[in-house]
């Protein structure tokens, strides 16, 4: 079971560009007074970002990685379901590496369609090569 699994997020749209999914607010994501957990809501914003990333991903040359999360909450939950929303603001290769840094605008909202938390996650696609010379490509 991933971590994705034990939030209940759903994906309902994955591009290149432009991510959504859900996520319950249950018991499970709550801080111990009552309200949405933040470390919850950056938990869907990261996976929105990342799903981002692994459609730009080829899986027989690199890994996507999450490197960066920059999120701001803006507004408390109690119950109810949190869109996720990731869009693609720009990408940049390193010359040195190959790999691909993309820097995702990243939202989440409430029922009501306010924004909760938003900010940026960075993500790297990193090729196979570059990881195994570093040691990090692992079995």
């Amino acid at each position: 079971m991933t971590l994705t699994d034990t939030l209940h997020i759903e994906t309902v749209s994955a591009g290149k560009r432009h991510v959504e999914a859900f996520m319950p607010i249950t018991p499970d994501v709550l801080q111990p007074h009552g309200y949405l957990h933040g470390g919850a809501t950056i938990a869907l914003l990261e996976t929105v970002a990342s799903i981002g990333a692994e459609q730009g991903t080829d899986f027989e040359r690199e890994r996507p990685f999450g490197v960066d999360v920059r999120v701001r909450h803006r507004k408390g939950g109690r119950k109810g379901m949190l869109r996720g929303v990731a869009d693609l603001d720009c990408e940049e290769v390193s010359e040195r590496t190959g790999a691909v840094k993309q820097y995702w605008n990243v939202a989440a909202y409430d029922d009501a369609g306010d924004v909760v938390s938003d900010g940026v996650v960075m993500t790297k696609i990193v090729p196979l090569a570059y990881l195994e010379a570093k040691g990090e490509g692992g079995a």
